[in-house]
């Protein structure tokens, strides 16, 4: 049987893994990029870096890990951080795409490297009443088994303790699964940008 326990360092390749092959709105997204890597340096890397106090994974019974949520408790201060310590030691391999965004010629590579360059403390207007946000994934094979719910029932435990009054999330539009599932975790829908759900929650 699956159980859910804290991240421990050297979990991160796996938690790359598994991003990796959810980050298509859900679906595998190998190949999808330039380069594979660039979604779990976004997406679940900084998190274990920053704050690995509020990352919990599921690990399957072969010991594998098959999903995970990471958590950032105050998020200003996470996107401060994400864009003067974590993002610049990226700039090298992934330099700031050149000249103003085309949507007709800009890749999805380097539509995600714009986002990641954009990031900044203080960037969401629903920060203040939901400071916390959150990023969970689950491989296809740990899905349906109440697990999600328990992961995020498990970060929300860990935030509360530490006295965080909010959290929420940004979904994308397309992934109709998780748009679907938040609600049905506690979660209430807030006015959201073309393109993404956002959802938040009193802790």
């Amino acid at each position: 049987m699956s159980r859910i326990r804290p991240f421990r360092a050297g979990d991160e390749p796996a938690l790359a893994e598994v991003c990796l092959k959810t980050a298509d709105a859900g679906g595998d997204a190998t190949g999808l990029l330039e380069d594979d890597d660039l979604w779990a340096e976004i997406f679940v890397l900084p998190y274990v870096a920053r704050h690995p106090e509020f990352a919990f994974v599921v690990e399957a019974d072969d010991g594998r890990v098959v999903g995970y949520v990471v958590g950032a408790p105050d998020s200003a201060a996470f996107e401060q951080w994400f864009a003067t310590d974590w993002w610049p030691r990226h700039a090298a391999r992934w330099p700031r795409p050149e000249g103003d965004p085309q949507p007709v010629s800009v890749s999805r590579q380097d539509g995600i490297v714009r986002y990641a360059y954009a990031r900044r403390g203080g960037s969401q207007p629903f920060g203040d009443e939901h400071p916390a946000h959150l990023h969970i994934d689950l491989l296809p094979e740990a899905q349906g088994q109440g697990l999600g719910r328990q992961l995020i029932e498990t970060l929300e435990r860990a935030l509360r303790e530490a006295g965080v009054p909010g959290l929420h999330l940004v979904a994308s539009a397309d992934n109709v699964g998780a748009v679907a599932f938040y609600p049905r975790v506690g979660f209430d829908a807030l006015p959201s940008p073309e393109g993404v759900r956002v959802f938040a929650k009193r802790l």
